[in-house]
This record gives C-alpha cells, structure tokens and sequence, in this order.
C-alpha cells in the first residue's frame, strides 16, 4: 500500500512526547527532541501563481494577438504553452473555483457576489468542507501572500467591521495587499492591507500596477532572506485590464495607429498568426462575427478615430502589466529562485469584456445610469486624449472584445462558448519541467489548479481540515503532461454555466446554449425551455465553428443528460436567470448591513461601499451635521460619497456651506449657502426633495444653517442605480478621486470638526421602479 502523502489531515496532529520526565532539566539524562518548524516536503517549489483580468485568449502576443507581452512570451519560451485552458466566463466563479480546485457552484459562487441567493450554489460563501489552497499550504509550512483582487467577499462582509473569514487575510494568505471588489481606480484604489483600508501614496504619478509590484516584489525577497529554507506562495492578481482602462499616456502612444484597420481585419491577422504558432488546430476556421457586431466597415468614418484609440489604450494597459509581471519574475530571478519556482501565468479569468456597450465608454457609470447620450462624437473628440488617465473611467467597444477573443464565439459572462471559457495559460518552471518553448493541447480547466500544485509540493489533498470533513477537490493535476506531449488527457468532462449560459465538455464533444448576450443588456432572457441548444465535435473542429446538432440528435441528447448530472452534482440548479429577486437583498435572500431609514455617522468612517452604506438614490433624502468653525473658518468636506464617475458631498466651500451633485462626472449641480459660517458650534443641512416620476430623475436641493434656509437649487439628474462600484461614503474626508474638484484642501479634508452626520431618508422610495435587467447589467459590468 503506498505511503499517505503529508497534509491528508489539518493541522498536523501534535507529536506527544514519550520519554522520560525530570523534576530538575540539570539531572535529565536524554535529551529532549528539539522544536522543529513546520515545513512541507523537500524539494516542495515555491509558487507564483498570476492571474490577469477580462483578457480574451487572443490579445496576448503569446497566443497570436496583438498586444505586446513579453513575459508571457519570455516564460512561455522556458516552459510549457496551454492552449486549451478554461475558466468560468466570469470573475468571482473563476477566482474561487481556482483557489478551491472545486467548481464553482460547489463552492457557492455560481455568481457575482452582488447577486448572492440562499441556493447552495449561489450564497457565495465557501463551505468550510472546501478549505482553500492557499489555507492548505499555510498549515503545511509554506509562507503565503496574494496581491491585487479579491472579488470573492460576500458584500455583506465587506464593510469595516467584518466578518472578515471570507477575506484574503483569513482565507490562508499570511499577508494581503490589493482591493475588496470586481474592480478599482488604477490611479486612486481603494486599497486594503490585511483587513485595513489604507489610502494610496500621495504622488502624483501614482499607479497600482507598479505598486503591486513592488509589494510583491519586497515579499519575495524578505521572505527569502529570513527563510530561505521555507517556500512561498504568491498569488499576483491585479486589477488589469478590467475596466477602468487605466494606463500611463507613454504607454499608450506605443500603439498610436496600431489598430486603424478595425477589429474585422485585427480578428483576422490574430487568426492567421495563432495558425502559425500552432495554439489552435492547424484546420481551425476562424468564427462568425455575432450579427450584434456591426462590421467595421459600416462604423461611421466619425466614430472610427474614437474606436481605434480606444483599443490602442486598452492593448497599453495589457503590456503594462505584462512588463510589472515580469519585474516580479525577474525578482525571483535575481535572488536565485527562479529555477525552483512554478509560475503559473493565467492570461485572463474569463474571455474578453463586452461591457463597455456598442460603442465603448467614457464613463462605465453611464452604461448603467443614462447619460449615454452626453458621451456625443463631439464630446469623444474633445476628451478623447483623457481616457487612460484618472479623468475618465473607460472602457472599450464590443467589437474590440470581440476581436479580442479570436478565434473563438462570443466574450465574458458567455459560459457556453470557448470565447468566454478559454485563456492562454503559460507554466514555468526550469527545475521540474525538461520541456523548453513546447505546446500542451490537453483539455483543462482552472479546478486543476489547486490539485497540480498540490501534487507538486509533494503535499496530499487533505482529508478533514480544522475537524472538517473535505469536500474532495473535482480537479484533476496536469502536471502528467510536463514531460509528455501526447499523454492522453485525464480532464474529460466539465460542465459550464453562467446565468443560463451553459453546456458540458466530454471526451471532445461540446453541447452548449447561449441563453443570454451580454452587451444587450435590455433584452428579457427568454425561458429555459426556448434556449436552443448547439452541438460541436471539437476533435475537428477546434474552435466550435460548425455546429453539428441538427446531424446528430442522439449524441446532442446525450451530452445534454450528461450536463443535467453534472448540474445536479454540482449544486448548479436550480438554473437561475431572474433578474429583480437577485438584485433586491430582501427578496433574494442575502444579508443588508445597514437596516432602516436612518444612518448616524462619526468622523473616521471612511470608504463605505454602496452595499455597506445607506441607499438615497431615486428618493428624497436629508443629511444633517453637527460642526464645530474654527476662528480662520473651514474648509472641506462634512460627507461625501462616490467619487468622479458620480456622487454627491455636503461640505464647505469658501468658508460657506455647500451641496455638489455629480452625474456620472458629466453634469455637475453645486449650492451654496448665501452666507459664510461663523466660527462656533453650527447645525448644517441640506435637504434633497426629490421630484419623483420615475428614478434617475431630478430634485430639489436646499441648504440650512442652524435651522434657517440658506441657500436653493435644482439638480437636473441624478444616478439610478450607482454612484460607483470603488469609491464610498466618507465624513471629513473625500477618499479615491473626488466628487467635487474645487476642494482647498487634501483630498478635501474638513478643517473644522465633526461630531456626528445623520443620513435620513424620505417615503417617497421609488426604487421599485428600476428596470431589474438594468440593475443586473450595471453589477455585471463591475465583476
């Protein structure tokens, strides 16, 4: 019988002493074995584990795309190429499903955690039955650190007071630095170290990209000097290229006039390239373009200059951090770990996003909030050398997603075709893999990551962790195909499924249906029974072009039985679209933070997210504070929430009381007070009526000081559904980018003193009357 492999039960059993006891140390004969710290198995590497965001298999120059990366490129020369990797099609699901090496449903993240049901595959809280990766190889001697997204707390747990047992810090990584969320400002992140908010450094030429870096880069090198004889496990995933498209303009110019032939000829120069290179078979047929796509030539020669420069932004932000990975590879390379570490370099978590809309945005909050019609030719031409920088909030069109997704049907969120599930994925690792520059067609999917890892620290997949029965891991390692290019793949089956996007992979064959297209984000998901089903053999045909289904009944019968075993294994039903029940907490199910009509806030409390804070969007509202005027007067913020996509902030201005509403950074109302404050105690109000008729509409804005109006206007339009899914509520202070951008002070601090602010809500709610299929739309644009 072969030996049980270390780890199988969690924490490792205490060794109980069996020798002999003395009443005095200086009369003991034997001498006492001595305390020896926790390490795995020899030869155990250490482990880099990347993770890039929304990139689409065909960007990475690695895979055929047009995007320069030459750390994809430089690791994929030293080591093993996988053509036929898959995700989930969205972020949270992929994340988790990597970091358990279960599926997602199992492990309750058959969604966004914005969308979270009591269904067991939808809570999004991972059952202690499946103990994390990173969990594992703490309790098993390695040292354990993650950079960048976290998208896998249940939004009722991402405040400041907790709980926090869904959080890096308390999911196995010994240290954390990144952000809570699907996404974040790359110029002024709402950072998190372990379970603290911190603010970014004051410097102007500020960028997250490089500052993950460098954390990860003194991580390595720290961890080396006090324990080199103890491997890490460092899980580097930043923000990139999810939108906000935020890049240096030194970066951007690289691609000034790179993409002028449009995304039809763009898909069809990666085709021929990904041919060449042989990550697709050699008698692939390159995918129709959906007929929602317009041709680029039939785009309006106006319109052009904007689409293409939008692409060249967003290909800067894929080698910017392709070039801030390598920094950190070329770290372990100095300190002379390279050839023992395992880099697992995973070129995006699901396909492409095509959520900035048909025509890309300006500002993403428009996508959701109106305001659409403001993002004009005009306007595009006048601020079109601003996206990428911290004045806009972009993102790119369809097409170029689209594109971005060669070879392959479809993008994000899209579970049933290859273009939502396959991503290029590079393995490295000189001291273990013999194979040099080779490519690796075996079918796999992101559970077998966990399992590889395992199998390659010599560390078993632990029977009970903490007295908890495991759940066994549904992956399957690939490590059985370093050496062996021909090894007969051991993934057979997969299931996939996304909001009613669904099929199941076996042994070659696919069966899928697309039950929902997500840039057509008003369209109501038809029912289940009407999705009409597809069927590929992709033994011939790579890239699922021709679907065989009307050829062969029975085997389309068959793999569609197979997907309901799987579902129903898999905790993946009951299959769930609904659009309204899941966006409302109260009819979904889920936990609120904040309960009631009333909020009281004290100076301190900062960056408190829309699902944290109190809701006054399509209602009126009051916000009243209690303020001590210094003699010289004050200045700044009293509070403010969101930032430069939209919000609103009570603060002082001049020395006078004032209101400021941001619509979704393109319409800007301010009121202020006829009169300046005294120094003195003073009660400060402003009070929002709103003019109801729907939501998104206008209000009546009115200012008060210690009781007496001191000032009126009108607000023309306000946000229905979010101010912005990064910045928060703040009292004093105005954390990330700005609501208002004529603050006299830092970040607008208050210069006076707060006692306490009270939010307070009207009656006149008409939150009812948001478009479900809406309120859906704008969360799944920020995961």
């Amino acid at each position: 019988m072969p030996e049980e492999l270390p780890g199988s039960i969690l924490p490792v059993p205490d060794q109980q002493y069996q020798g002999p006891i003395y009443f005095d140390a200086k009369h003991a004969t034997e001498k006492l074995p001595p305390i020896t710290a926790k390490r795995p198995p020899a030869g155990a590497p250490n482990v880099l584990l990347v993770l890039l965001d929304d990139v689409g298999f065909g960007a990475s120059s690695a895979f055929g795309g047009p995007v320069n990366t030459p750390t994809a490129e430089r690791l994929a020369g030293g080591g093993l190429k996988y053509t036929r990797f898959h995700t989930t099609s969205l972020c949270s699901p992929t994340r988790a499903a990597m970091l358990t090496g279960r599926n997602h449903h199992a492990v309750g993240m058959g969604h966004i955690t914005e969308t979270a049901t009591p269904a067991p595959g939808y809570r999004s809280t991972r059952p202690n039955s499946c103990t994390p990766l990173a969990e594992i190889l703490r309790q098993s001697g390695y040292n354990t650190a993650q950079f960048g997204k976290c998208h896998e707390v249940p939004v009722w747990e991402s405040g400041p007071t907790g709980p926090f047992d869904h959080w890096p810090a308390f999911s196995g990584f010994e240290r954390f630095y990144g952000f809570i969320g699907g996404e974040t400002n790359q110029w002024t992140p709402a950072l998190v170290d372990g379970v603290t908010a911190v603010d970014p450094p004051d410097d102007p030429d500020y960028h997250l990209m490089p500052d993950l870096a460098d954390k990860a880069i003194d991580y390595v090198r720290q961890q080396k000097a006090l324990t080199p004889d103890k491997p890490f496990f460092t899980y580097f995933a930043p923000g990139a290229t999810h939108t906000p498209h935020h890049v240096p303009k030194d970066w951007i110019a690289k691609y000034k006039g790179r993409f002028d032939q449009g995304w039809d000829a763009v898909r069809d120069e990666t085709f021929a390239r990904q041919l060449q290179l042989g990550v697709i078979g050699p008698d692939s047929d390159l995918t129709a373009r959906p007929d929602g796509i317009m041709a680029w030539d039939d785009v309006p020669e106006e319109r052009k200059p904007i689409l293409r420069h939008q692409m060249e932004v967003y290909a800067a932000f894929l080698e910017y951090a392709d070039f801030h990975v390598g920094r950190v590879v070329d770290a372990i390379e100095e300190i002379g770990e390279l050839d023992n570490t395992l880099i697992l370099y995973i070129i995006g978590d699901n396909g492409a996003s095509a959520e900035g809309g048909l025509e890309g945005t300006y500002m993403i909050t428009t996508a959701s909030n109106g305001g659409g019609e403001y993002e004009t030719v005009e306007f595009w031409n006048e601020n079109l050398d601003k996206i990428g920088g911290p004045e806009a909030y972009n993102h790119y069109a369809v097409g170029w997603a689209h594109a971005m997704c060669t070879p392959y049907q479809w993008t994000k969120q899209v579970a049933s075709h290859y273009g939502g599930t396959r991503n290029g994925t590079i393995m490295h690792w000189p001291g273990g893999i013999e194979a040099r520059g080779e490519i690796r067609h075996q079918w796999h999917h992101v559970i077998d990551v966990a399992p590889t890892i395992l199998e390659l620290a010599g560390l078993a997949q632990p029977h009970t962790v903490n007295g908890v029965t495991q759940v066994p891991m549904h992956g399957t390692s690939f490590a059985y195909t370093f050496n062996n290019e021909n090894a007969d793949e051991r993934h057979r089956t997969q299931y996939f499924e996304l909001m009613g996007n669904r099929g199941v992979y076996h042994d070659g064959w696919t069966a899928v249906t697309k039950h929902r297209t997500p840039w057509d984000v008003v369209a109501q998901a038809p029912d289940f029974s009407l999705d009409v089903w597809e069927l590929y053999d992709t033994t011939k045909d790579w890239t699922q072009a021709h679907d065989i289904a009307a050829d062969n009944p029975e085997k389309l019968a068959e793999l569609q039985q197979l997907f309901l075993i799987e579902a129903v294994r898999h905790n993946v039903l009951p299959l769930d679209d609904r659009a309204a029940e899941r966006m409302n907490p109260a009819i979904a199910g889920r936990p609120t933070l904040v309960q009631g009509d009333k909020l009281r806030l004290f100076p301190g409390m900062t960056r408190l997210g829309e699902n944290v804070a109190i809701n006054v969007k399509n209602r009126s509202y009051a916000v009243t504070a209690q303020i001590q005027v210094p003699e010289s007067g004050a200045e700044g913020v009293i509070v403010a929430q969101g930032g430069r996509t939209g919000g609103w902030a009570l603060l002082t201005d001049g020395g006078k009381l004032a209101y400021h509403y941001n619509y979704c950074g393109l319409r800007r109302t301010t009121v202020t007070s006829s009169t300046t404050l005294s120094p003195g105690e003073h009660q400060v109000r402003v009070e929002f009526a709103y003019d109801g008729g729907g939501i998104g509409k206008g209000g009546t804005a009115t200012l008060y000081i210690d009781g007496d109006e001191a000032g009126k206007d009108h607000v023309e339009r306000t946000h229905p559904l979010y101010f912005s899914f990064d910045e928060g509520l703040d009292v004093g202070v105005d954390t990330g980018m700005p609501v208002f951008e004529g603050y006299k002070t830092a970040r607008g601090r208050f210069t006076g003193t707060i006692d306490w602010a009270d939010i307070e809500l009207g009656d006149d709610d008409h939150n009812h009357l948001i478009d479900p299929e809406d309120a859906l739309a704008a969360a799944l644009r920020h995961q």
